[in-house]
């Protein structure tokens, strides 16, 4: 470092090194105090069931009033690297901010293929219109539960009418015995996972069998007669013309770095995003998969990543890829963080989240340039000032600052250090109440469905909660963030709506829903948008989106519980499907005036989890009969929502229920080894397949 910049020296006086054992305590309670808030910037939203919140929706500050405030549009500007020295550089510096930078992605998904699609655009596409030609074609055949009507999402379940495709999640095979203490047979022997897919024959109901099998378990998209199947390592296309005899006819493999993030279909092509693994020494070319014998291999210079300096270890790669033969078509590159992502995919693009927090330095100085100029000296703060423009890495700038507030505060009494002590710890939650959208923000990358370019990136205040909080219609992407919810005060947290044009600009705003709580679901329909909020009741609130400069809450609904999911069962009916203490709870809501909505009636489950809390594809609607399926732990469950009341029609306890589709007017209640069908019309059982 140079010797002449004005950084104070690290070295102790003799007099120094004999304080008491006390003063280090002390000034290592002050040093935790000021990076603590920091944390502001994970999630950190425990429910607090002894304190009710009272949601508060003051009129949102001008769009550009956020912009110039808390919005950078350089940070989120996406460059390409020139040269590996180039990237190797960005790595370097990006290590160092162990503790400040930015990452792609939020905690929503793992690093297995699951549905991210973000939003609706029109009806919820229920049923797929199958040709009448051969005489044996079902009239109604449901398809996997998605958001965007027409882009179809990777399940363990699918059907083309005539056959179910299903990848079981708990087959098993025997495995040897175990030897204790000298016995061979003390432990008879147990099972362990293996998967494999099963292809079913669906009609007559009564006459269900098994027609084939494939050695491959993972989630499925299913184009035309090819079935597509997405494994931890490889990505398989099979033939599946003769359902009895499927013929595997392409091979993806992944780089042993690689692995899947997710996948959609979107006529008839495959959308894929894989993360690779950055190798430090040699970060590129990188070679993410081989279609066939023929690797996809990305230089340097094709591989972009954020103007901010982040600590990156994964490269994220969107591809094409052709059904039919598994060719990579086109594809594009850009350097994040394996922690998690969200993705979102409309019929127009592709949308890529990370957020990215504060700088610690920035943040530090900031709080004393604003709230604490009578705390510490004009010495100080101006070496505070020129620390933030250092050519050093963010770990020594820490170090640095560390020193610089460790030296001021040995000069200070015992008085003035106690009463430092309490003043910042007031001052700093005023700061993060005043600077709630500051601390953290998210970013957003658009590319374009047919070239598979980048063509506009953009930055929101907070952090999504999963790809419902994104959506895009008539050209306009809206956004549904939490701000703050710091370790000082857990009520500092609120939740924000975006609008954003075609080029990814803050074009309209409603801020402040839910104040002292998150984001527990979201859904946007058309010109209107549906959050769900929870600390200890259920705010539901419905958004008039019709002007996209000028949004606004229309109504709000507070009742016990929450909802995860919300699903449009017509367009002023919404589902939603959460808990009430520890049960599943279904609520149905009038949203016909939106000043008013009104929960109707609610059903409440006998069963502390399902899996429509956690993925949208374990949910089947079927409008004709006015039925829900939800699946349970103890089993399936089959529920008339008919006349706005929820009356249980069927319950399947014989097993574990997974999924439901309907054929004609049968529903088939899948499970991890056995699928018993429905008549809708009785709602008798009508067959049954044990595996």
């Amino acid at each position: 470092m140079d010797s002449q910049q004005p950084v104070a020296n690290t070295q102790l006086t003799p007099e120094e090194t004999k304080k008491p054992p006390l003063k280090w305590i002390i000034i290592f309670l002050i040093i935790a105090v000021l990076t603590a808030i920091v944390y502001l910037l994970i999630f950190q939203f425990k429910i607090n069931l002894l304190q009710l919140n009272k949601p508060v929706v003051p009129a949102s500050p001008a769009p550009e009033t956020i912009l110039n405030t808390t919005i950078d549009k350089k940070e989120t500007v996406l460059t390409k690297f020139t040269s590996e020295a180039d990237f190797k550089s960005y790595l370097s510096e990006g290590n160092n901010r162990s503790t400040s930078g930015a990452y792609f992605g939020s905690s929503v998904l793992e690093n297995r293929i699951r549905a991210v699609p973000g939003a609706n655009i029109g009806a919820v596409m229920e049923t797929q219109s199958l040709p009448q030609a051969g005489g044996g074609a079902p009239e109604r055949v449901s398809e996997t539960n998605v958001q965007v009507k027409g882009i179809d999402e990777p399940d363990i379940l699918k059907t083309d009418g005539k056959s179910l495709f299903f990848s079981s999640e708990n087959q098993y095979y025997p495995a040897p015995a175990v030897r204790i203490m000298g016995n061979t047979s003390v432990i008879p022997p147990y099972e362990l996972p293996q998967g494999r897919l099963k292809i079913i024959n669906s009609l007559p109901a009564d006459k269900m069998a098994v027609l084939g099998n494939i050695e491959k378990n993972g989630q499925m998209l299913l184009v035309k007669d090819i079935l597509v199947v997405f494994t931890d390592r490889a990505i398989f296309g099979f033939d599946v013309k003769d359902p009895a005899s499927p013929k595997e006819i392409w091979k993806i493999d992944l780089d042993s770095q690689s692995q899947l993030t997710t996948a959609r279909l979107f006529q008839d092509k495959i959308y894929l995003i894989t993360q690779t693994g950055i190798n430090s020494s040699r970060p590129c070319p990188l070679t993410p998969l081989t279609s066939g014998q023929t690797p996809l291999s990305i230089n340097c210079a094709e591989i972009y990543h954020p103007s901010t300096i982040i600590p990156a270890d994964v490269t994220y790669t969107a591809s094409i890829i052709n059904p039919g033969d598994g060719k990579v078509e086109k594809f594009t590159s850009v350097v994040g963080s394996s922690g998690s992502t969200i993705i979102y995919m409309s019929n127009k693009a592709i949308y890529i989240s990370y957020t990215y927090e504060i700088d610690q330095i920035k943040l530090m100085y900031g709080f004393f340039n604003e709230k604490g100029k009578d705390l510490i000296s004009a010495e100080v703060l101006k070496k505070l000032a020129e620390l933030q423009n250092l050519d050093i890495s963010n770990q020594a700038k820490l170090t640095e600052l560390m020193v610089i507030l460790e030296r001021f505060y040995s000069s200070l009494d015992e008085n003035e250090r106690l009463k430092m002590q309490n003043e910042m710890t007031n001052r700093m939650k005023d700061y993060s109440k005043e600077h709630l959208r500051e601390f953290e923000k998210t970013g957003i990358a658009k590319i374009g469905l047919d070239d598979i370019k980048i063509t506009a990136t953009g930055v929101v205040p907070g952090r999504l909660l999963n790809q419902f909080s994104l959506d895009e219609h008539n050209g306009y992407l809206r956004v549904a963030t939490t701000v703050g919810g710091g370790v000082f005060n857990s009520s500092d947290s609120a939740n924000d709506i975006y609008t954003l044009d075609n080029n990814l600009n803050i074009s309209g705003s409603v801020l402040n829903l839910g104040k002292g709580e998150r984001v527990y679901s979201a859904r946007f329909l058309g010109d209107k948008g549906y959050i769900v909020t929870f600390k200890q009741t259920d705010p539901f609130y419905v958004l008039d989106l019709s002007n996209p400069k000028s949004p606004q809450v229309k109504g709000e609904l507070k009742i016990p519980g929450y909802s995860s999911y919300l699903h449009p069962l017509s367009p002023n009916r919404i589902l939603g499907v959460g808990k009430e203490g520890s049960q599943v709870k279904l609520s149905l809501f009038d949203v016909t005036v939106a000043e008013s909505p009104a929960e109707i009636d609610k059903y409440i489950l006998d069963e502390y989890w399902s899996e429509a809390l956690s993925t949208h594809h374990a949910f089947l609607q079927d409008g004709k009969h006015k039925v829900l399926f939800i699946p349970g732990n103890k089993g399936g469950y089959i529920i008339s929502y008919e006349g706005d009341k929820f009356v249980l029609k069927k319950a399947i306890s014989e097993t574990m229920a997974k999924r439901a589709v309907y054929i004609n007017d049968y529903l088939y209640i899948v499970g991890e080894d056995k699928i018993v069908v429905v008549d809708e019309k009785t709602w008798e059982i009508a067959g049954t397949l044990t595996f």
